[in-house]
Formats: C-alpha cells, sequence, structure tokens
C-alpha cells in the first residue's frame, strides 16, 4: 500500500478500497505517470547503452579483423619479395637498399611499418625506427617462438618492443630446405581504432540523442493520454465519496482502458441507482411502518386514557391485532429482501408436483374465495413434476394467488394454467377484475410500488411480494411477466425448469 503523507485525503468506500486521493488526481497523476513515464525511459536508455556497447564491440572487432587481414596480405607480399631478392642473391645475402626502397613503397601504401629481423631478433631493415621504445632494436624471443611457426598476430608492444600498442603480423623467410633465415613484420598503429570508435560514437551519439528526443515526446504524450481516463476515475470516486454520482468518465479508445472506463460508467450507473433505490427504500418503509404505528399508538393511548369506551375495546383492539399482524409480514418481508439481497437466499431443489402446491394455497384462501363467491379454473390437471425449491416456490404460488384474491372481482374467476416445452414449465395465474394501467405495468415488480388503485384496495400489503416472487423466479434461472387488460384481467407468468431436464441442475449452481 502507498505511504500517505500528511494533509492527504484517504477515502474508503465507494469503490475504492485503501486508495490515497489528492485534488485533482494529482497523487495518481505523479505515481502512475512517473512510474511509467520512467520505466519508458529507462528501458529506452538502456536498450540505446547496450545497443551502443554491442556496436562498439562489434565495431571494434570488425576493424581489428580487418587491419589484420590487410596487413597479413601485405606481409605476404613483404615475404615474397624478400625471399625472392634472397634467392636472386643466391641465398648469401640481401640487398638492404633495394628491400628498404620495396618495403617503404608497401608501408606507404597501408600507412603502416615494415621491418626484418633475423633468426636472433635483432633488426636489420626498418622503415620508421622511431615506432620502437628506447634501446629496443630487437625483437623479443617469445614472439619468434611464434612466428617460427607459421603466422603471428597481436595487437599490442611486442613484447615491450613498441612505444605504444600496434596491429602486428609476422612471416617467417624459409629456405627450400625449410630453414627458417629471418622474420618479415608488418605493424600499424592501433591508435586508428580509438580515432574510428571515436567517430562512430559521436554520430551514434547524436542518432540517439535526437531519437531519445523524440521517443520521450511521444511516450510522454501517451503516457499523459493513458493516464487521463484513469484520473478522470480518481476524480469521479471522490465525487461518489461526497454522494454526486453524476460523474462519468469519457471513453475515447477501444482498448482496456477504454474498456475500464466503459465499466466504471456502468458501476456508476448502477451506484446512482442503488443509491435512488436506498433513498426509496427508506422513504417507503419509513411510510409504510408510520401508518401501522400510528393506528396502534392511537388506539392503544385512546383505550389507556379512557377516550374508548369499554364496550368498544375489542372491535378497536381486533384492529390493533391486524395492524400488528401486518407489521409482522412487513418485517417478515423486509427479513426475506434482505437475505435475497445480501445473496444469502439459497435454493434447495427438488422434484414435486407444482399443482398440489397450488391447490394447497388455494385451499388456504377458501374463506376469501368463498366469500367473493370466485370460480377457481385450471386445477384439475395431471401432475405438474417441476424441479425446483418446494418452500421458495410455494412463496411465489402464495404471493400470486394472494394478489389474484385481493383484487378479483366478487363473482369473478382465478385461472390457472400450465404448460411445459419439455425443458420448462410455464404458469399462468389470471383473475378477472379491473387489471391494471398499461403506465403502471413495468413498475409492478419494483419493490415498495403500489399503483393508485391497489392502494385504496390493499391496506395489508406492503409492495414487497411481487420484487420478491420476480428474485425467487430468476434464482430458479426462469422468468416472470405480466399482462393485463384494464377491465377485464390481469395474468402473471412465470416459468420454472421442469423435473428431469439436464440442464435444471446448471441454472441453479448459475443463479443460486
Amino acid at each position: 500500500m502507498t505511504e500517505i503523507s500528511r494533509g492527504s485525503l484517504y477515502v474508503l468506500g465507494a469503490g475504492c478500497r485503501g486508495f490515497p486521493l489528492q485534488k485533482d488526481g494529482v497523487l495518481m497523476q505523479k505515481n502512475l505517470f512517473t512510474k511509467y513515464f520512467t520505466i519508458c525511459a529507462g528501458m529506452i536508455l538502456a536498450s540505446i547503452t547496450v545497443l551502443g556497447a554491442l556496436l562498439m564491440g562489434f565495431a571494434s572487432q570488425y576493424f581489428r579483423s580487418d587491419k589484420l587481414k590487410v596487413l597479413d596480405r601485405y606481409v605476404n607480399q613483404a615475404t615474397a619479395l624478400t625471399l625472392t631478392d634472397y634467392q636472386k642473391n643466391n641465398y648469401l645475402y640481401i640487398d638492404e637498399t633495394t628491400l628498404n626502397s620495396v618495403y617503404s613503397v608497401l608501408a606507404d601504401a597501408i600507412e603502416a611499418t615494415i621491418f626484418l629481423s633475423d633468426t636472433e631478433g635483432k633488426i636489420l631493415i626498418c622503415t620508421d625506427t622511431e615506432m620502437f621504445a628506447a634501446g629496443q632494436n630487437a625483437v623479443p624471443e617469445s614472439v619468434l617462438m611464434q612466428a617460427a611457426s607459421g603466422s603471428y598476430q597481436e595487437t599490442g608492444r611486442l613484447g615491450g618492443a613498441y612505444k605504444s600498442r600496434n596491429y602486428t603480423v609476422a612471416r617467417p623467410i624459409g629456405l627450400p630446405n625449410g630453414q627458417i633465415t629471418g622474420f618479415v613484420f608488418v605493424a600499424a598503429s592501433a591508435s586508428s581504432l580509438s580515432i574510428f570508435l571515436g567517430q562512430l560514437l559521436n554520430m551514434f551519439l547524436l542518432s540517439s540523442l535526437t531519437m531519445v528526443v523524440i521517443a520521450f515526446i511521444v511516450i510522454y504524450f501517451v503516457t499523459a493520454r493513458m493516464v487521463k481516463p484513469l484520473r478522470d476515475m480518481l476524480a469521479a470516486t471522490q465525487s461518489f465519496s461526497r454522494g454526486d454520482y453524476t460523474v462519468r468518465v469519457q471513453v475515447n479508445s477501444g482498448d482496456e482502458i477504454g474498456q475500464l472506463a466503459n465499466e466504471f460508467n456502468y458501476m456508476a450507473e448502477a451506484l446512482a441507482r442503488n443509491e435512488a433505490m436506498n433513498r426509496s427504500f427508506v422513504a417507503n418503509v419509513s411510510h409504510e411502518l408510520k401508518t401501522p404505528m400510528t393506528t396502534i399508538g392511537g388506539f392503544v393511548d385512546g383505550i389507556l386514557d379512557g377516550t374508548i369506551p369499554q364496550e368498544k375495546h375489542h372491535q378497536y383492539l381486533a384492529i390493533v391485532s391486524g395492524e400488528v399482524k401486518r407489521l409482522s409480514r412487513m418485517v417478515r418481508s423486509m427479513l426475506d429482501l434482505a437475505k435475497i439481497e445480501a445473496g444469502e437466499m439459497k435454493l434447495n431443489p427438488a422434484e414435486f408436483d407444482l399443482n398440489n402446491t397450488v391447490c394447497q394455497v388455494i385451499f388456504s384462501f377458501e374463506q376469501a374465495i368463498e366469500a367473493k363467491n370466485l370460480d377457481i379454473i385450471g386445477l384439475d390437471v395431471d401432475k405438474i413434476m417441476v424441479s425446483a425449491d418446494p418452500d421458495l416456490m410455494h412463496q411465489v404460488v402464495y404471493n400470486l394467488i394472494e394478489n389474484a384474491v385481493k383484487f378479483v372481482n366478487e363473482g369473478g374467476y382465478i385461472e390457472v394454467k400450465y404448460h411445459s416445452d419439455g425443458a420448462r414449465t410455464l404458469v399462468a395465474i389470471r383473475n378477472s377484475g379491473a387489471g391494471i394501467a398499461p403506465q403502471d405495468l413495468p413498475n409492478v415488480f419494483e419493490r415498495f410500488y403500489k399503483t393508485d388503485r391497489s392502494r385504496s384496495q390493499d391496506k395489508t400489503g406492503v409492495g414487497l411480494g411481487l420484487y420478491i416472487v420476480r428474485t425467487v423466479i430468476h434464482l430458479h434461472g426462469g422468468e416472470i411477466h405480466v399482462s393485463s387488460k384494464e377491465g377485464e384481467y390481469t395474468e402473471f407468468a412465470f416459468s420454472v425448469p421442469s423435473a428431469g431436464t439436464k440442464n435444471s441442475q446448471n441454472l441453479f449452481r448459475k443463479n443460486g
């Protein structure tokens, strides 16, 4: 976790856990922008450094190898000319004047020094004696032993014979009988390598500096563009922490940052909806609790202070009892709602006869059905086997039948219909009556929603039943719909997995 300095604001909530914030997202910019820019810049500089080192190494190796090849070619020529002169003089002596002029021509051609030594290392002919260290006029024996093997190459001071480093190659002069009579050396200053590498380094640094400046400018603006949505999200979370959920992040790309911004906006919309629902929930709960509590308190106070006559105590106590039961139902519904929203409502699926459950629920409303002289249609069917949670489905059927009994007209009907397509079973519960207005249909499953007509007819409901019904059906992987025609009927239709279907258990795992 990033250390937080004094004066910074530490926000817990609004989707940010332990995240230090400052005004306008400055701290985020400092951290993320600087880190990303530093990493990119560091990688570029490291890459250029490694590339430069490799380039200088390969260039040095190539230059040395090329220089030695040239020297090797000329030492072969000088050796051949020396042997020709020696042969011309019957292997008795060499013509120093002739060889010196020949060596000078070859040496000038490649800006090198050519010298000849005998088998003891004594220098006989040399085009530039100033290259040797003071008092050195002989080639070390160790060098002669290596040159006698047929070829010698080095980059150095020839065992201390030179004043400075040189490229040197040597060839032995051999007689027809195999005897070695001397050695030819060709040497060139190694300072040319330093000059070459210096020029190469200057060109490399100039081009690298140009590319680094361009790369840094590009990285700066690209990084700023990448960080901007994150800074906007940071500013939005600060607004969320203050209760303002109207801020949205502008999406300018389709990459991961753009997708994150999209998801952030979806989250903001969800938070706004939840906040509105929570406020509505509190307002509705306060309203729904206020009415029965006021009724109970008023009647109890009336009984206690004698305002209500003794002979009417039973009547008003019956009203108080009804309001208490109403409060009990409201609390139970709210507990169910809390379980649903906390994800604690679990399914215990089993195969059972759904029509039997419907019959039991309808029988529990026998008195109300007889009081309204209702016709019950559709119960005389075979078993309707489904795979669902029996207790929760009982609650679903109870709430739907209860609504149907409440809003059916006197002398009307309640009809239950079933249909199965193999994988799912569709159940429709229809009641005759005034129906639901078209503008109210989309809202009937919302929490605490009641139409004006239902408020006048339903004095006991709390507006949570249909919301719970829809949630339970969704937990089973099903759907529920409502249709109505004013003055004729209202119908709720829902689907649940049929018994024995292969995908029913998968539905439960997905939704439960």
